[in-house]
């Protein structure tokens, strides 16, 4: 396959030129499709992805605008800001539009944690001539929020509201940021500020703060702004009433969760899976596995897919016993578990104190034909030693080296003996 030949040119790697050669005459051609996708497989080691896209650098950088970008989005997520830069003055040689470029460099500087790089790289795209315009803009704070760059967005915003007028859109993407976070104080805060400048808030500004409201179980608060919507005459969307439908099932008002959910249906819009978790999980998170039960049964009924997210909040209600059993009803519905299913199980019984049956659902992976990844281990690990089951801890943890995944200095160094035990080690070699 592609991926096997570039591998065999890896070793003539420190000459670019000679591994390019073996590709080139290899006889092989690789299609437009065929290119992208071993970019994408060879994603986390860049020296051989960037020899794939050099391979047909000249096809790609004419026509192929998803392979350089993708190029460009694998330098940045492997931090080779300097090689993507280079690549990209490459795309100016040919005429080609380098916005998207710009763009993307953007969200990887953004996701490597270096806000200030990311704005930089925006106000760069001002001296190259290139559209900075209000898309481009939102785009810059999207990409700051989604990485937790929710200061310096809102600063960026308010410090260049002369060249972006402060916007209705604008504080949406920062609202969205700390409502993702449930962090209620900022998300009030932001509101604030955005009537004291005088930005006249949307259904799309209502929806961001019931959101955050109803995660942080503030009913009132849910309530009142759902009132404010209707009373503007907004008809509420199906996040806004999945919203209202958690924070009454949370605060005990299954009954009233119920109705919001029938108001739902008689506003056009129909209950899903999301809308069935908004009362299933907070039913599980308040032990009355019973109701939720129940809930589950009329999902069903009501042929609603059940996805993971219902099944994982019904075992993060049950016991081990319990466990077993609705890993099988999974099975049986066509929803296996997953290895994020397992690793949420296993942090459960480490969170419950319960190594023993950690233990246990470590061996019922294998049963399911789920790989046991880098995390489980690390979880399995982390969790053995904090309840003094160090022996175990350490025959996972050769497991794990013995099936080839890389070690982890933190996992490693929690192996060490404790000074007391180095201690009595000492003692005994004297």
């Amino acid at each position: 396959g592609l991926i096997e030949l570039v591998k065999r040119a890896e070793p003539l790697l420190p000459s670019v030129p000679d591994a390019l050669d073996l590709l080139r005459h290899s006889g092989v051609r690789p299609e437009p499709d065929s290119l992208r996708s071993a970019i994408w497989d060879l994603r986390d080691q860049w020296k051989l992805a960037f020899l794939v896209f050099k391979w047909r650098e000249e096809e790609c950088l004419r026509g192929d605008e998803k392979a350089w970008s993708l190029m460009i989005w694998v330098l940045g997520s492997c931090r080779k800001f300097n090689v993507a830069w280079s690549f990209i003055r490459d795309l100016h040689k040919y005429n080609m539009d380098a916005r998207r470029a710009m763009l993307i460099m953007i969200e990887r500087y953004a996701a490597n944690g270096d806000p200030g790089k990311a704005i930089r790289t925006f106000q760069i795209m001002e001296k190259l001539n290139l559209s900075t315009d209000p898309d481009a803009f939102y785009d810059l704070l999207r990409f700051l929020c989604v990485h937790g760059s929710l200061e310096e967005a809102e600063d960026f915003m308010l410090n260049n509201k002369k060249l972006f007028p402060l916007s209705t859109e604008g504080f949406n993407i920062i609202l969205d940021g700390w409502c993702n976070l449930s962090d209620v104080s900022e998300t009030k805060r932001v509101w604030r500020e955005m009537s004291r400048s005088c930005v006249n808030p949307d259904e799309a500004t209502y929806a961001h703060l019931i959101r955050c409201f109803s995660n942080a179980g503030n009913l009132f608060d849910s309530l009142r702004l759902y009132d404010g919507m209707q009373n503007k005459g907004w008809k509420p969307g199906s996040t806004v009433y999945n919203s209202l439908i958690y924070v009454l099932a949370r605060e005990n008002c299954l009954k009233e969760a119920l109705k919001m959910m029938e108001k739902m249906k008689e506003s056009g819009l129909q209950p899903d899976s999301c809308s069935y978790n908004s009362l299933i999980r907070p039913l599980c998170e308040a032990d009355r596995i019973a109701e939720a039960r129940v809930i589950l049964c009329i999902m069903i009924k009501e042929s609603i897919e059940v996805d993971r997210e219902t099944y994982h909040a019904i075992l993060l209600a049950t016991s081990y016993e319990g466990t077993v059993k609705v890993l099988d009803g999974m099975r049986k519905a066509r929803c296996c578990p997953s290895a994020d299913t397992f690793l949420l199980l296993i942090a459960k019984f480490y969170r419950l104190d319960e190594p023993e049956n950690a233990v246990r659902i470590w061996g019922v992976m294998k049963q399911y034909n789920v790989l046991q990844e880098a995390s489980h281990y690390q979880t399995m690990i982390r969790g053995l030693v904090a309840c003094g089951w160090r022996e175990k801890a350490g025959e996972v943890y050769a497991e794990m080296r013995g099936n080839g995944i890389r070690d982890d200095p933190k996992v490693k160094l929690l192996l060490r003996p404790p000074k007391e035990e180095k201690r009595k080690i000492k003692n005994e070699l004297r």
